[in-house]
Parts: structure tokens; C-alpha cells; sequence
């Protein structure tokens, strides 16, 4: 029997905010039951187990993640843009570090497919960069390149990875400017790389 005044919302959010405080890879239904004063088969009625939970938070994070970001690009286009997304980007991901690492979680693609969270992060992702004029293959390859650099530095600064005097904030300044100006100037799928001779152009 459900325990009184226990949804499913309330489990989640709770869920949630225990990954910011212990990290969402220690989240257990155990350590949840424990912060309800509950046993963990009163969760049963609302999570069907932990995979189940730790998807919902997922679902749950990335919602909240791009909500952020799309406030922050809202009306802008080009560098303000960027500028925007990976600002909100960097602040989730070190205010909301369990949360964060849920939206990293891999997700039942069926799921991912039914999400509105998912599905409003492809299009907004894709709309910022297709102002840079960017097609397919260049647009997934733009996104796995942000992706990349955007973890990696809020991973990086997460753990005190930085250890040089120079200013983390004016590196990442420094880091979205460059990461403009190459998107102003992405090469072509089709330009050959350097050294190499271009074959079959018509």
C-alpha cells in the first residue's frame, strides 16, 4: 500500500535532489526510503525498481536542463546564442551535479523518443547551430563536438581539474569565442584535410 502524502513526483524530486548531495551514481531506493523514514517497499508503488527511478530522474533533469537553456538562447542567434547555451549549460552542470549526471544517463531509446525533454534539446541544439549555416553531416558533428567540449571543461572544473593560475571564467570565455569562430568557419564534409589531395570533386 502506498505510503500517505508519496507520489511518484515527490519520489523523483527527491531522487533528484539526493543525486546533488551524494551523487546520482549513489542513489539507491534504500538511501531514499531512509530520507522518507519509510522502508524501501513503500517506494514500490510509485518506482518499479532502481533502473526505473534513475530513468525518471534522468527524464526529470533533462527537462529542467533545457528549460534553462532555452531562457538563456530565447531571441538571440549567433555568438550571443552560444553564448547563452553553454552558460547555462556550465551552470546546471556545477549547481546540479547529480542532476547533470542523470541527463548523461543512456535511456531506453523508446523512452527518449516519447520524451518532450529530449525532443525539445534536438531542436533547440540543432535551430542554434543550423544560424551558423550548418547541415547534416556538419550539424551532428557540431553537436558531438559542443557536447565534448562543454562536459569536459564543467567536468574538469567540477573536480578542481584546473590547477593553473589563469582565471577558469576567462578560459571559458576565451573557450565559447574560439568555439564560434570555428563554427563561422566549419570546413566542408567535402574539403579534403590537410596534406591530403581532393579526389572525385566535380
Amino acid at each position: 500500500m502506498a505510503r500517505a502524502g508519496l507520489t511518484t513526483e515527490r519520489v523523483v524530486e527527491a531522487a533528484a535532489d539526493l543525486a546533488d548531495s551524494i551523487g546520482f551514481e549513489k542513489v539507491t531506493l534504500s538511501a531514499l526510503a531512509r530520507g522518507f523514514g519509510v522502508k524501501d517497499a513503500s517506494l514500490y508503488s510509485h518506482v518499479r525498481n532502481l533502473n526505473d527511478l534513475r530513468t525518471r530522474v534522468a527524464l526529470l533533469a533533462a527537462g529542467e536542463f533545457i528549460d534553462r537553456i532555452a531562457a538563456a538562447v530565447a531571441g538571440r542567434a549567433g555568438k550571443d546564442a552560444l553564448t547563452g547555451f553553454a552558460d547555462a549549460y556550465r551552470a546546471f552542470a556545477l549547481e546540479h551535479p547529480g542532476r547533470y549526471a542523470a541527463t548523461q544517463m543512456r535511456v531506453d531509446p523508446e523512452i527518449v523518443a516519447g520524451s518532450s525533454a529530449y525532443r525539445r534539446t534536438i531542436e533547440i541544439t540543432g535551430g542554434m547551430l543550423r544560424a551558423y549555416g550548418l547541415t547534416e553531416p556538419d550539424l551532428t558533428d557540431a553537436v558531438r563536438l559542443l557536447r565534448s567540449a562543454f562536459h569536459g571543461y564543467c567536468a574538469l572544473e567540477a573536480s578542481g581539474g584546473f590547477g593553473a593560475p589563469r582565471d577558469v571564467q576567462a578560459s571559458w570565455e576565451r573557450s565559447v569565442q574560439a568555439l564560434h569562430f570555428l563554427l563561422e568557419h566549419w570546413p566542408s564534409a567535402t574539403d579534403p584535410g590537410p596534406g591530403t589531395a581532393s579526389v572525385g570533386i566535380a
